[in-house]
């Protein structure tokens, strides 16, 4: 068992927790810090804090829940020295703003009201084929979690990226349901907009702008 291992101060054990964590560890942590260097240094107190504190891990949530925990909190008080606080605990005034641009919606005089128009629906995705084709997918949901606002890349990265279900979520970061809701639903349809914009742009000219049936 890894924590018996780890309580045990089997250095193997320890390398590798360390090695498959800590890269993740330090990009959820600069959500709250100001650089990466000083990220860098919150995971390291994080885990001197697991080394000093896991004969006290009593087991009632996962080891890594309890590993992200103390992260998140060494992060948070690295973060208000530093004078970057990350106010999740209430929504700012631009979570009140649409996530799409309304126009793309029927009005409340169409038959459909809320739905999506004919030139607002979302195109479908081709698939790209091809790994040069795959990495620039990649590469452009890593650039659209960078230039996510804080809030929003911590908690799409918990839930998307990490795994972590809602309730954990929320108690790691002491927020409401539907703040992280709300947080959630923002920062992903700022990546699916990225997102849409490449697939859109990556398709052949031809599937683009294909003629209709029967035209010249």
């Amino acid at each position: 068992m890894l924590v018996a291992r780890l309580r045990a101060g089997d250095e193997e054990a320890f390398a590798l927790v360390l090695d498959a964590w800590s890269a993740r560890m330090v990009r959820l942590a600069m959500s709250f810090v100001s650089t990466r260097d000083s990220a860098e240094e919150v995971v390291q107190e994080t885990w001197l804090a697991v080394i000093r504190g896991i004969d006290r891990f009593e087991g009632r949530s996962a080891l890594k829940t309890w590993v992200y925990r103390i992260l998140v909190n060494t992060a948070k008080a690295r973060g208000v020295r530093e004078h970057r606080t990350v106010p999740f605990t209430s929504l700012l005034p631009e979570d009140e703003e649409p996530t799409v641009d309304p126009s793309r919606f029927q009005s409340s005089s169409e038959p459909h009201p809320g739905h999506w128009t004919s030139a607002g629906k979302p195109p479908p995705w081709q698939t790209p084929e091809g790994e040069a084709l795959r990495g620039e997918a990649r590469a452009v949901i890593t650039a659209a979690l960078a230039d996510l606002p804080a809030r929003l890349r911590t908690v799409i990265t918990l839930r998307d990226v990490e795994g972590y279900g809602s309730e954990e979520v929320c108690s790691l970061l002491e927020i409401s349901p539907g703040n992280q809701r709300v947080l959630l639903h923002r920062a992903r349809a700022a990546v699916r907009a990225r997102l849409e914009e490449y697939f859109t742009g990556a398709q052949p000219p031809a599937l683009r702008a294909a003629p209709e049936a029967g035209g010249t």
